[in-house]
C-alpha cells in the first residue's frame, strides 16, 4: 500500500484540528466554488461538484456555506476568482510530487511552493514532469479491524471496482473515476464502514521512504497542505507504517 494513502488517512483524521484553524473549510468552500465555476451548479450532472459537497458534509459544513460557495461559482455572490493551477515537482529521495492549487495570486502560490519545497529537500520541476507516473482514481480506504474482507471483496467487486488492494492494515478499493460514486453507493448500501472516500490521484510506482528522508517528506507535505492556497497533495512514496506512525 502506498504512502500515499497513509498519509490521507492521516490527514483524514486531522480533519478537526485544520477546521479548527478554519482552513478545512476554507479549502472545501473553494473546491465547491471551483466545481460549480467548472461544471455548472447541479450536482446530479457535475460529479466533481457532487464529491465535494459529499465532502463538504462529511466534515459538517453548514447547508448555508455549501449554497453560498455555489453561488460564488456561478458568480452571484461576486469575491475572489480563483484559479485552478498545478505545480509539480521532486520531494525527497525523488518523490514525485503533485500540488493542486486554488487561488486568486498565482504568482504568490507559486513562490510559496517553490520556497517550501527547496527549504525541505525537493525542488519544483517543469509541467508534465511527474504528472505522468499518477492516475486519477476513485480511491476508497477500509480499517482491517473494521470490515469483513470476504464481504468488502463480494460488495467492491459486484458494484464495478476496478481492484481491491490489501495493505499492513487498511484495504484500498481502486475505483474507475466514472464508477466511483457507483461503487460508492454500493458500500454504503451494504452498510461498510470507510475511512476515506475521495477522487484522487493513484501513483503507478512508489518510493521507498525511510529516516531523514521520510520525516523530510512528511513535513513537506504538512506544510504544503497548511498553505491557504493548496487544496490537494499527491505523492508517491511509500513509508513503512510504523515509521509513519511515529514520526507523523
Amino acid at each position: 500500500m502506498s504512502g500515499h494513502s497513509k498519509w490521507h488517512s492521516i490527514r483524514h483524521k486531522k480533519g478537526v484540528v485544520d477546521a479548527r484553524r478554519g482552513k478545512l473549510f476554507t479549502k472545501l468552500i473553494k473546491e465547491i466554488t471551483v466545481a460549480t465555476r467548472l461544471g455548472g451548479k447541479d450536482p446530479d450532472s457535475n460529479p466533481r461538484l457532487r464529491t465535494a459537497i459529499a465532502a463538504a458534509r462529511a466534515e459538517n459544513m453548514p447547508k448555508e456555506n455549501i449554497d453560498r460557495a455555489i453561488k460564488k461559482g456561478t458568480d452571484e455572490l461576486g469575491g475572489s476568482t480563483y484559479e485552478e493551477v498545478t505545480y509539480e515537482g521532486y520531494g525527497p529521495g525523488g518523490v514525485a510530487v503533485l500540488v493542486e492549487v486554488f487561488t486568486d495570486n498565482k504568482n504568490r502560490a507559486v513562490a510559496d511552493v517553490r520556497h517550501l519545497f527547496e527549504r525541505h529537500g525537493g525542488s519544483l520541476g517543469e509541467a508534465g514532469c511527474v504528472s505522468w507516473m499518477f492516475a486519477q482514481k476513485g480511491l476508497i480506504v477500509f480499517r482491517m479491524d473494521q470490515v469483513d474482507e470476504e464481504r468488502l471483496f463480494e460488495v467492491a467487486l459486484d458494484a464495478g471496482a476496478e481492484d481491491i488492494k490489501e495493505g499492513e492494515k487498511e484495504f484500498e478499493v481502486i475505483t474507475e473515476l466514472s464508477s466511483f460514486e457507483q461503487v460508492k453507493t454500493g458500500v454504503d448500501n451494504a452498510g461498510l464502514s470507510y475511512t476515506l472516500a475521495e477522487i484522487t490521484m493513484i501513483p503507478k510506482t512508489t518510493v521507498n521512504l525511510d529516516g531523514k528522508n521520510a520525516q523530510q517528506m512528511l513535513t513537506l507535505m504538512e506544510l504544503l497542505e497548511d498553505n491557504d492556497d493548496v487544496n490537494h497533495v499527491y505523492a508517491n512514496f511509500d513509508i513503512p507504517d510504523e515509521v509513519m506512525e511515529a514520526i507523523s
